[in-house]
């Protein structure tokens, strides 16, 4: 499985994946599924991707070689163009793979978070799904998440505010949000890739890979449990009605 997750406030974005693909219980690998797509000081797009590896790779192949053509990623004029860019190369290997896939009754499946900026424009956040459609973040709905996204949500509805979120702190709650999807679900797993960044800023300069038995992981981990245990020790007490011998 897999667990992506973008998140956009006034300052900046956050961006991170986990590393673990499985194809049943007994193949468990490591692959990279952060991609950065970067001309310092023009453009800078961050892509992560869920779902088949085998398509993911396809996609991410002809990404890089219009990318290096200077095409695609590379002229796009606006973000919205830059997602319709990713949204053409998803159908371009749907119309190559998704008969002979689901003939087998392999089902295409891929979904993309693609962040990052354009240099004169904002910098934005989208989501493209397996058919090629673009969704984009809003200030109202910050963060966008693809893969095993459901122990990593509750963190981050309570949390995200576009404008009061700094990029620290949303940086504090992706790893919070990934803790709580490993601790719930062994299909996702370390390495961690991390990238934050800063708007206008048109190059990446902060990224981390948190690896297992990374020492900041496992402190991020066991304080955030502490943190819990206290906040449900200081919790009013729950009141309860009296019964006599039945249920009202």
């Amino acid at each position: 499985m897999t667990y992506c997750l973008g998140i956009i406030t006034a300052q900046g974005l956050v961006l991170a994946s986990d590393s673990r693909t499985n194809a049943g219980y007994d193949q468990v690998n490591i692959c990279r599924k952060m991609h950065l797509f970067v001309k310092p000081g023009e453009r800078c797009f961050v892509v992560l991707t869920s779902g088949s590896l085998s398509v993911s790779q396809s996609v991410l192949t002809l990404l890089h070689q219009d990318f290096d053509a200077g095409a695609g990623l590379a002229e796009a004029v606006t973000f919205y163009d830059a997602a319709r860019v990713v949204g053409a190369c998803v159908r371009k290997v749907a119309k190559i793979d998704r008969e002979a896939l689901e003939e087998d009754d392999y089902k295409f499946n891929i979904n993309v978070i693609l962040g990052g900026q354009i240099a004169g424009s904002p910098h934005d956040l989208y989501m493209i799904y397996p058919q090629g459609n673009p969704l984009r973040a809003t200030e109202e709905s910050p963060f966008l998440q693809i893969g095993e996204t459901k122990y990593g949500r509750p963190i981050l509805d309570r949390g995200i505010q576009y404008r009061q979120t700094t990029l620290e702190q949303a940086a504090k709650f992706s790893m919070i949000s990934f803790d709580s999807t490993m601790r719930s679900n062994v299909t996702v797993g370390p390495p961690i890739d991390m990238v934050m960044y800063t708007k206008d800023d048109l190059k990446i300069k902060q990224f981390r890979r948190f690896k297992d038995k990374d020492p900041d992981l496992i402190a991020i981990h066991g304080q955030w449990e502490q943190a819990l245990r206290r906040a449900i020790i200081e919790l009013p007490p729950i009141r309860f009605d009296e019964i006599e011998s039945k249920f009202p």
